[in-house]
């Protein structure tokens, strides 16, 4: 993301320590720690928030549209080979086919 080495690490780390001293640095970077969660929490939480609201958004945009596929009738279906039966019956067609 920032692209830092060690190096970079150990001066940054350094330069802190220098600039808070030892007794506050823990207490700065339990800080640092707590404001990047709460961050991240945020930017999540707006993230749901977007998504929500297109989701409705493309709802209300078209409400003839079904909220999910309907189950097929068995009626309909009867007669009509599954997927796993129709593959089968072409692999018997071509095996016959070859011999």
């Amino acid at each position: 993301m920032f692209d830092l080495g060690i190096q970079e690490l150990l001066v940054i780390f350094v330069v802190a320590l220098l600039v808070f001293g030892p007794k506050r640095l823990p207490e700065l970077g339990r800080s640092l720690g707590k404001g990047l969660a709460e961050l991240k929490k945020a930017v999540q939480d707006v993230k749901e928030q977007m998504h929500t609201e297109l989701e409705e958004e493309k709802r209300a945009a078209a409400p003839d549209a079904p909220k999910s596929l309907p189950e097929p009738d068995a009626a309909k279906t009867e007669g009509v080979p599954k997927e796993a039966d129709r593959d089968d019956r072409e692999k018997t067609e071509k095996g016959d086919r070859t011999g």
